[in-house]
Parts: structure tokens; sequence; C-alpha cells
């Protein structure tokens, strides 16, 4: 199961406590300072699954720092801490709700939360006029950050299109994944990637009518499609209207966000291998004002495959 989205705790480790500390029979004082507190920070990984880890827990922090010693000594700072996150991670604070990092290229590294720092030990405070103090400092809390960590695929392409609109078995067929496959809608739970020649496929579940207000599977797949180069919109050769299922699913990007109505897009007439020339003519001409390229293919015609693989090599 891919988790998509998070909501964690993440904190700085805390400062240690400096040392309040005498030589022997009071001669001066000689408390060491504590250690800082350790910093949280996110690295970028290109595995898609790295949210699950949050499945069970979701408060992480760096280690604190660690208390001040006699004999001045100061207290060793507590180690940092990295969190993986997939590539693809919005992290958003969950107060304000506003997005304030998002991880795009593999090996990112941020600092999310800075450690607290070590309390001074009262060989600090020594004067002249207070030669003997009897205080030190408490370390400083580290930063906690409450958060939400939502992914969205990045992808060259996205297939896109109603339930049962043939996705998986064509992502199958160009990336030779192994996405089940069966014929009613759903099949697809959660999204899927492939690559072919370097580039990256993502199989998107299927959209239906009300999508956008959170009907079958909801706006949680919507989401991915925002950071997908070229839309590959499937529409099944079976359907009775065409132009009425494009418009279903454009009417759903479109309530989502408008920014995706703007993105390049591409036309697949899947399950051609079931109907004639003549309904794939139609179709064509039925869909043309709303994109310039439309591509009949089948899984079961190599041919049409093997074109569908040179037209997205060359865009």
């Amino acid at each position: 199961m891919l988790i998509d989205i998070a909501e964690v705790t993440f904190k700085g480790g805390n400062g240690g406590n400096g040392k309040v500390s005498f030589r022997k029979h009071m001669k001066g004082p000689d408390g060491g300072n504590g250690g800082d507190g350790g910093n949280l920070y996110v690295v970028a990984k290109p595995d898609l699954k790295l949210l699950n880890q949050f499945s069970r827990e979701t408060i992480f922090s760096a280690e604190n720092g660690i208390p001040g010693g006699s004999n001045q000594r100061s207290g060793k700072n507590g180690k940092n801490l990295e969190m993986y996150l997939p590539v693809g991670t919005s992290i958003i604070d969950k107060i304000s709700v506003k997005e304030i990092y998002d991880l795009t290229k593999e090996g990112e590294r941020i600092l999310v939360c800075k450690g607290g720092k070590g309390g001074l030990g009262n060989w600090e405070f020594r004067s002249s006029d207070n030669p003997v103090p009897k205080k030190a400092e408490s370390g400083k809390k580290g930063q906690v950050k409450e958060l939400i960590l939502s992914l969205k695929l990045i992808a060259d392409f996205g297939l896109i299109g109603l339930p049962n609109a043939g996705k998986s078995s064509l992502l199958n067929e160009l990336t030779g994944s192994h996405e089940k496959i069966a014929n009613y809608p759903f099949t697809t739970l959660v999204p899927a990637l492939g690559v072919f020649a370097h580039k990256v496929v993502a199989d998107i579940p299927g959209l239906i009518e009300g999508a956008s207000s959170g009907r079958g599977l909801g706006i949680g797949f919507l989401k991915h499609i925002e950071k997908v180069k070229i839309l590959l919109h499937c529409i099944s050769c079976e359907s009775q209207d065409v132009l009425k299922d494009y418009e279903t699913v454009k009417k759903e990007l479109g309530q989502f966000s408008s920014k995706l109505l703007e993105k390049k897009e591409i036309i697949l007439l899947t399950k051609s291998d079931l109907v004639s020339e003549k309904y794939i003519e139609q179709a064509k001409s039925v869909l043309k004002e709303k994109c310039d390229k439309i591509v009949p293919v089948s899984i079961n015609d190599w041919i049409s495959i093997e074109a569908l693989k040179k037209l997205l090599n060359s865009v």
C-alpha cells in the first residue's frame, strides 16, 4: 500500500543543561556547558513508499544534547537526525496550512528543525563580583513543527481517464510493470509508476464525475496530476460517447485546479482492436477540436504500441 499523505511532528533535540559544580571545598566554579541539541533534516530519496514509515510512528526527534560535567567538561552535542522522504513530497505547516518546503530533486537536504543551544555551566558566570556563582543555564528547547507531508508524483507522463479505460494495461505494456488489471472499475487503488526509455509513466487511478468533491477515489489522487508533465488521456473505444467521457474528466481536473487544464495532453483511444476503423475516425472527428494529438492504441496491437512509444520519445 502506498501512503501519500501523513501528519507528523518533527523536533530538534533539546540543548543539554549547564552544570553547577565546584572544585573541592568551594575553591571555584568548574561546571561545564551543555551540548547543543541535534538538528532534524529531511532528505529526498526516489523511494515512493517512504511515507509508509509514518503509518505507526508519527513523532520524531533529533538527539538531545548531553548536560555539562564537572572540571569544565562540556556535554556532547546531540546527533542530527535525517528523515528520508520521497522526491515529490510537499511539506506543509499544519497550523498555517502553507507549504514551507517542496522536495523536487533526489539528494536534496533541508534543515527543518534546529536543535536547541546547550546551557552555560557556572564556570561561565564567574566574575570578580561573583567568584563562586551557583547558577547555570538550562538548555534551550529544540524547534518543534507539526507538519503535513503530501506526496505528489513527479512523472513525464500521467495516464488519466475514467475507470476501466485500460490505463493499467497500457502501463504494463509500455513499461513492463505488473499492475493488477481486471474488467471492473477501480482495479487501481493507488498510483503506480513505470519507466521506459528513461521516462517515467504514472498510472493515476480512474476519475469519475464528482471526484473533485470526493466521490469515488476522491481528490486524493487528483493532486498527483499536478506535477506530471504531459497527460495521456485514455478514452476506451468501448465508450458510447467519447466526447462525454473526455469532458467528464476535464471538468473534474478544472474544478480541482485550473492549472491542470493548461497541461499538454495526448488523447489515447484505447482498446482500438475492439472497434472498426470507421468508429475510430468518427471518434477522432468528435475530439479533434479538443486535442491535436489523438492516437488509437491497443495492448493487443504491437504496431500501435511501438508507434506510441516513438511518439512519446519525441515529445
